[in-house]
């Protein structure tokens, strides 16, 4: 998979899908995409990569990893708490 760079529209839109602070709502499509990319078995979830890398990778990184949603959190410039 080559590299995605993720801006801090993207990231503000999946820490909305996520409830996450500092999310912001987007557009219906993009709440559609999103709920269909979370929804998706691993064949989908690819083709919905090709076609929209830079948003499934984000919602990957939130997904499916322990610091993502500070990690996405970081690139929309929401000030986190420091981790204890």
């Amino acid at each position: 998979m080559a590299k995605v760079t993720i801006d801090a529209e993207t990231a503000r839109h999946v820490l909305f899908h996520y409830d996450a602070q500092g999310g912001f709502r987007p557009g219906r499509f993009t709440v559609l995409l999103m709920q269909a990319i979370d929804a998706a078995d691993v064949l989908h979830t690819a083709r919905l990569a090709t076609a929209y890398p830079e948003l499934s990778a984000a919602m990957d990184i939130a997904a499916n990893r322990p610091d993502g949603i500070a990690r996405l959190q970081r690139i929309a410039g929401i000030p986190t708490a420091p981790a204890n």
